[in-house]
């Protein structure tokens, strides 16, 4: 099958879909709204993690994150979205490396977001299924 030849997605799968990519969405709508005005936390965390205690630089990375989510929340433009998302959360990931964070709560917390956000994506968008084919 190719891809101009999709199959239809069911309603079960599309709607596990739309709800995992949700829970990305409102995730990350919240991480980039708390790093706009910005909190006093997120400059102490920021400090922790390595990174100088610039509002401008946690503003940049806010406005990177949730333009990145918006993309990812459109139809049209999800694939690039989840692309950008999965770089940002590789930076994090980087991030907590760099300082040690421990592995499995910290440290791979990007990882977690990153295959719940691809899950969401691949099972509400029968395009992306035909791409990458786990079954045939």
């Amino acid at each position: 099958m190719s891809i101009s030849q999709t199959a239809p997605v069911s309603s079960g799968a599309l709607w596990a879909g739309r709800l995992l990519s949700t829970v990305i969405v409102l995730l990350m709508i919240f991480d980039g709204t708390i790093k706009l005005p910005p909190l006093d936390i997120v400059t102490q965390t920021m400090v922790q993690l390595g990174w100088p205690a610039d509002p401008n630089v946690a503003r940049m990375l806010g406005i990177i994150g949730l333009i990145s989510t918006a993309l990812y929340a459109l139809p049209r433009t999800s694939v690039l979205g989840a692309i950008l998302l999965t770089a940002y959360m590789g930076g994090a990931i980087a991030t907590k490396v760099r300082v040690d964070s421990p592995l499995f709560s910290h440290t791979l917390f990007g990882v977690y977001l990153g295959i719940i956000l691809w899950a969401g994506l691949f099972l509400r968008d029968p395009k992306l299924r035909a791409l990458i084919p786990f079954s045939r």
